[in-house]
């Protein structure tokens, strides 16, 4: 063969080379850019899960702090009514304030909770005894803890509570 064949051959083999390297490199090359855009999409999912959770939390947060407020309020309403029956001043003035408390604690439910500041309301409004007052207001306390408890179980403030003062 001649050097020009010769030549040829080699040229035409190492261009051949050439394009089966460039085409399999870029195979491979868009696999791994797909691979990485598919990675790249599942950690972006799992950042929003994780968004979209501290949310939820953040709003039961939210809400069980609300309740709390209100049972304070309904439980300052309810002493200062009986304070006023034994010390015989602000009467009126407590009703209201007890009657508005009442009204928020309807609203904020559960009804467990509800149900047990309507007995407190119900022992004022008929001078039951001390003793009676102090039972009711102690089944408020507890029905109001356990609506507070996270939806997960968790106690949110362990060591709290559970004895009388």
């Amino acid at each position: 063969m001649s050097e020009w064949v010769i030549a040829l051959i080699t040229a035409a083999a190492a261009i051949a080379g050439g394009a089966v390297t460039g085409w399999f490199g870029r195979s491979a090359g868009i696999r791994q850019a797909e691979a990485a855009r598919l990675a790249g999409e599942r950690q972006a999912d799992a950042m929003l899960d994780t968004v979209r959770m501290t949310l939820r939390e953040q709003a039961g947060v939210r809400v069980l702090d609300l309740r709390r407020q209100t049972y304070v309020r309904f439980l300052d309403a309810a002493e200062r009514v009986l304070t006023a029956a034994r010390t015989g001043a602000g009467g009126d003035a407590g009703a209201a304030t007890l009657s508005a408390a009442l009204a928020e604690v309807a609203l904020e439910g559960p009804s467990e909770v509800y149900r047990a500041a309507c007995a407190i309301v119900d022992g004022l409004r008929r001078q039951a005894r001390p003793d009676e007052l102090e039972q009711v207001k102690e089944h408020f306390v507890d029905v109001a803890r356990r609506a507070l408890r996270p939806a997960d179980g968790s106690d949110p403030e362990p060591g709290r509570g559970g004895t009388p003062c």
